[in-house]
C-alpha cells in the first residue's frame, strides 16, 4: 500500500509542475532507521563545511554572556563583535557529500553545553555518531517547514538503562531531552531545542551544581549549499560553590555576504 502511494504521488508530481520541496513534503514519512544513519553520515562533513563556509563569506558574529547572581543583578556582561572577512586567494571547495547509504546496523542528537564560567564545550566535543545516539530514544514527530525547506521533526529523549558517565560532559548529555529537525533534502541538523531534565552535580555537588540548563540553535542553507549557525542560546541556573548564578548565551551571525 505504501508504494502504491508512493507511485501516485510521483505520477501526479509529474503532471503537475509544484515546486520539490512541496512535493517532498507530500511524500510519506521514512522511518527512523532510514534517517538517522543519513543524520551521522552528513555529520561527519560538517567540519568541511564549515571551512568552505568560513573561507566563502563575510559575516558579524556577535556573542553575549550575562552573568547574574541569586537575586537576579547582573554581575558580569560580556559582548564580543567580530567579522569574518576571508582573504580569498583561493575558494575552498565545497564539501563533497556523498549519497547517504544506511550502514549494516542503523542506530538510534544534542550539540553543546556550558563547562562554567561562560566557556563552552567545543563542537568537536559533540560529534553526532553511533556513540552519542545510542544513549538516546527517538521519537519520528512529523514534518515541518523550516525556512521554507521540509524538515523531519524528531523528539528525543535519554535512553533506559545504565548510560556510561566517564566525564562531566557525559552527565550532561545523559541528562538531556529535546527536539531537534532534521533538514528533509540534506539530512542536516537545521534547528535543535534541548533541556536538561535532572540536577548535574560536579564533584558530589562539593564544587556546584547545575539545576536548569536550556540549549538551542537555528542553522540556514546558502545557495551553495553550505550551512551556518545563524543564532545559538543557552540559558543555565546553578551553584558555584556557595554562591547561586545564573548564565545566558547569545550568539548571531549577521550581515552575511558572499565574499569577492
Amino acid at each position: 500500500m505504501r508504494l502504491f502511494c508512493q507511485g501516485i504521488l510521483v505520477a501526479v508530481g509529474l503532471a503537475f509542475p509544484f515546486s520539490s520541496r512541496a512535493f517532498a513534503a507530500a511524500m510519506p514519512l521514512p522511518t527512523l532507521e532510514e534517517i538517522l544513519p543519513r543524520v551521522i553520515e552528513r555529520a561527519e562533513h560538517d567540519r568541511e563545511n564549515d571551512r568552505a563556509f568560513e573561507s566563502r563569506f563575510i559575516f558579524v558574529k556577535t556573542r553575549l554572556t550575562e552573568t547574574r547572581n541569586g537575586s537576579g543583578e547582573i554581575k558580569k556582561r560580556e559582548e564580543k563583535i567580530s567579522t569574518n572577512s576571508p582573504a580569498l586567494k583561493k575558494l575552498s571547495p565545497l564539501p563533497a557529500v556523498a549519497p547517504a547509504r544506511p550502514p549494516e546496523k542503523p542506530q538510534p542528537v544534542a550539540d553543546s553545553q556550558p563547562k562554567g564560567r561562560g566557556k563552552g564545550y567545543e563542537k568537536d566535543e559533540f560529534a553526532v555518531n553511533d556513540d552519542l545516539l545510542k544513549r538516546f530514544e527517538f521519537t519520528l514527530v512529523g514534518r515541518e517547514t523550516l525556512n521554507g525547506r521540509p524538515a523531519f521533526v524528531v523528539d528525543f529523549v535519554p535512553a533506559k538503562g545504565k548510560l556510561p558517565e566517564k566525564s562531566l560532559k557525559d552527565k550532561f548529555v545523559n541528562r538531556t531531552a529535546g527536539r531537534v529537525w532534521l533538514d528533509e533534502e540534506d539530512y542536516t541538523i537545521a534547528k535543535l531545542a534541548l533541556r536538561l531534565t535532572d540536577r548535574v552535580n560536579v564533584i558530589g555537588g562539593l564544587v556546584g551544581a547545575v539545576w536548569k540548563f536550556n540549549f538551542g540553535f537555528e542553522r540556514e542553507r546558502t545557495a551553495e549549499g553550505l550551512w551556518y549557525s545563524r543564532e545559538a542560546n543557552w540559558h543555565l541556573e546553578g551553584r558555584e560553590l556557595f554562591s547561586q548564578r545564573t548564565m545566558d548565551y547569545h550568539e548571531t551571525r549577521t550581515d552575511l555576504r558572499r565574499a569577492q
